[in-house]
Parts: structure tokens; sequence; C-alpha cells
């Protein structure tokens, strides 16, 4: 979902930019590992969710650039209401009426 999200705010991006994206809107509280990321983002690209090309970064490296797709925002309104759910369902747990 942070992915996704952090793709459909940005537009195009590649892996390492996704990750200090999400670790700096959290103020570090998430930290998103390599071994995390690209595993997440190869099965986006599998279920169409991303789309991504080669290109290279302002550092003049190339990296893999991603991109959210139709099919990906679609997913992401689904995970987000899923989110809402939990998050008033741990609400009404942690503070009953």
């Amino acid at each position: 979902m942070l992915i996704l999200k952090t793709l459909a705010r940005n537009g195009e991006m590649h892996g390492y930019e996704i990750a200090t994206s999400i670790e700096k809107l959290s103020e570090e509280v998430l930290q998103v590992e390599e071994g995390s990321l690209y595993p997440a983002l190869q099965r986006m690209l599998i279920k169409g969710w991303v789309v991504a090309e080669w290109g290279v970064t302002a550092g003049n490296r190339r990296a893999r650039y991603y991109r959210i797709t139709a099919t990906g925002k679609k997913q992401l309104e689904m995970e987000l209401s899923r989110y809402k759910r939990v998050m008033q369902a741990i609400g009404r747990v942690i503070q009953p009426a």
C-alpha cells in the first residue's frame, strides 16, 4: 500500500527514491529495506499494478523506474479502504464506546 501510494503521489520513481520518500514522510519511523522493497515491486510488476523502465539517475547510474498503472490505482483504493476499516476496528477495541 505504501509503495503504491508513494508512486501515485510522486509519479515515476526508482526503488531508492521510493524507499527514501516513505522514510522521510514517516519521519524515519518506517524503514524500507532493499530485501523487502524489490521483491514487493517485482510482485507488483507481475500483478500489473506497476510498470517499469530502465533509465539513468541524476547521479548517472542505471536504475529501474516504476510507475503505477490504472490497475494499481484500483488496488490502492482497495488497500486504503481495507486499512481504514482495520484502523476503525482497532480504535473500537482500544476505546470501546
